[in-house]
Order: C-alpha cells, then sequence, then structure tokens
C-alpha cells in the first residue's frame, strides 16, 4: 500500500469565479468579457472556461478532498480589471467583493483595488472581514519604485490591517499572431513578476518594513539571477523574511534551486487552481510541512513558523 500524501493544508493562490461575477463579466461588451462560456481579453485569444472549474460545489469537495483549511482566491488580474478606468474596474470589484465572500469554508478571498484611482478607504473596509486574507495586485502595478511609490496608500493600510500582498500577473500584451497559447503565460507573465520583484528588491521594503509580501510563480524565478546581479554591480543582500515565493506551476527543480538561494522558509504552496494543480515537490516530510503548513500561515497571518 502507498503512503498517504500529507494533507496540504494552505493554498495561497487559485481562481474562482462567483456566479454573480461571472454574470457582470456577461454583461460586457469591452474586453474583459464573457461570451457564454468563452473569455475575450485584450492581450489574449479567446479561452473556453471549463464551467465545472467555477462551481462551487465541486471546487469545495476538491478541497476538502485534498485536506485544505485554507483556499485562497483571488480575482485573476490578467483580466486587467484592476486596470480600468476607475469607476468601471471599482464596480467590477465591488462585485467580486460581494460575491466571493459569500463562498463557504475553506474559501478566503484575496482582495482586490483600482490601481487607476486608488482608494484606500474602500481597501480598509473590506480588508476589514476575517475573510480577506490580504490584497492581491497585478505585477503591473509594481514596476518600478516610483510605481510602488504610486501604490503607497494601498500598502499603506494593508501594513496598518497586518495582512500581506499578493502579486500575481497582470494583463498581456497583445500576443503577435501564430504564437502558440502557452506565450502569454511564458512571456509576459514571468518577465512581469521578474520585474515587479527587482522593483521591490530596490524601491519597496525601505519604504514598507513591516509588509509581507508574496510573489506567485517564484517571481518568474527572478531570485536565481543573483549571480547575474551582482556581475552587473547589485547585490541580493540579506534574505528577506517577509518575502515569499508561492510555487504555482512549477515543480520539484525550479523549487529546490529557489530553496538554495532565498531558503525554505521563503517558499509557499499554492496551486493557480484550475489554472494549474497542486504540486508535490518529493523534498521529505519537514519541507512539506513548511509549505504546505507553516510558512503560509505566517504569510496570512504573521504568526510564527
Amino acid at each position: 500500500m502507498s503512503e498517504a500524501l500529507p494533507p496540504r493544508l494552505v493554498d495561497c493562490h487559485q481562481h474562482l469565479w462567483p456566479a454573480r461575477f461571472l454574470d457582470a463579466l456577461r454583461s460586457r461588451d469591452t474586453y474583459p468579457y464573457l461570451r457564454d462560456w468563452t473569455l475575450h481579453l485584450a492581450g489574449e485569444d479567446p479561452y473556453e472556461i471549463n464551467r465545472n472549474d467555477h462551481d462551487v460545489s465541486l471546487r469545495r469537495a476538491a478541497e476538502l478532498a485534498d485536506g485544505r483549511e485554507i483556499a485562497a482566491v483571488s480575482l485573476s488580474s490578467p483580466l486587467g480589471i484592476e486596470h480600468l478606468p476607475a469607476g468601471e474596474g471599482a464596480a467590477l470589484i465591488d462585485v467580486w467583493h460581494a460575491s466571493a465572500l459569500e463562498l463557504p469554508d475553506p474559501f478566503r478571498v484575496w482582495a482586490a483595488a483600482s490601481v487607476t484611482d486608488p482608494d484606500p478607504a474602500a481597501l480598509s473596509e473590506v480588508l476589514g472581514s476575517d475573510r480577506v486574507v490580504g490584497l492581491q495586485l497585478p505585477a503591473t502595478a509594481l514596476t518600478d519604485p516610483d510605481a510602488i511609490l504610486l501604490m503607497k496608500p494601498l500598502l499603506d493600510e494593508l501594513e496598518r490591517a497586518g495582512k500581506p500582498l499578493l502579486v500575481h500577473p497582470g494583463p498581456a500584451p497583445a500576443c503577435p499572431p501564430g504564437l502558440p497559447s502557452w506565450w502569454p503565460a511564458l512571456v509576459p507573465y514571468v518577465s512581469q513578476l521578474h520585474q515587479s520583484w527587482l522593483a521591490w528588491h530596490v524601491g519597496g521594503r525601505a519604504r514598507h518594513p513591516s509588509l509581507r509580501i508574496a510573489f506567485v510563480a517564484l517571481a518568474g524565478l527572478a531570485p536565481l539571477h543573483h549571480e547575474r546581479l551582482a556581475a552587473r554591480g547589485g547585490t541580493l543582500g540579506v534574505v528577506d523574511p517577509d518575502v515569499y515565493y508561492e510555487t504555482s506551476s512549477y515543480g520539484t527543480r525550479a523549487i529546490d534551486a529557489m530553496v538554495r538561494v532565498v531558503g525554505v522558509d521563503g517558499i509557499v504552496h499554492g496551486s493557480d487552481r484550475p489554472y494549474a494543480q497542486p504540486c508535490e515537490p518529493g523534498l521529505g516530510a519537514a519541507f512539506d510541512h513548511a509549505i504546505f503548513t507553516a510558512n503560509p500561515r505566517h504569510l496570512l497571518t504573521g504568526e510564527p513558523r
């Protein structure tokens, strides 16, 4: 008999769109919008959504079968909603918050916010819910230190609330014709994460000394470029204990390589479900406990590992 897999208690990164949010996307005539179950985005080919992926009962059953204590779901930043004109984006974000906060356990919610006209008062209100774990922002809003400064009102509210930031790829530019469907996920998404990580490294932490921050998809593997960084006159410096790297879409080799640079304590499990599935790194029981339980709990709550 094979040994049972350990319970995956915390998944820091999923997407699940409640019915009201789907209806709001279907009501639109400009990007982003849905036609039946086909998603239309400005920079990507139309994408056929599997309706079962957003069936709350089916998704909840899958999480409970995995032994999930928390599954943190977010608005998908590649939709571009955070970058829409302020009133237009805020209306969709309001629908996201109202509908996502009704999801049952084990789901929890990453808040969203307009980056064209940041509203810290609105963010403060939603962060007051114990079902909201923190704020997700698109990497496209954190491209350099000046961009991080523009997000300061939102980041200040996060620090006051003691809740973390999740950095997620934002909208992709229009894909040149003839390229495969995976191009946005492998080129602009990865480069956005890499750039936002470097921007935080240069100009984020000094302004927000107590903010816990997680980059999805291992920050586009940005820390693995530390030797090139040093060769060009920069430095990785001391590993920041409040910067985290979420694992979605990566497996054992990439995770192991990241651990050799940033250590075990910075790695947190995220699946990006339904676009990817949970990964079992196979690096031992102690490592499993760290990435599935101890590290995510510290990211989300600040409690000691």
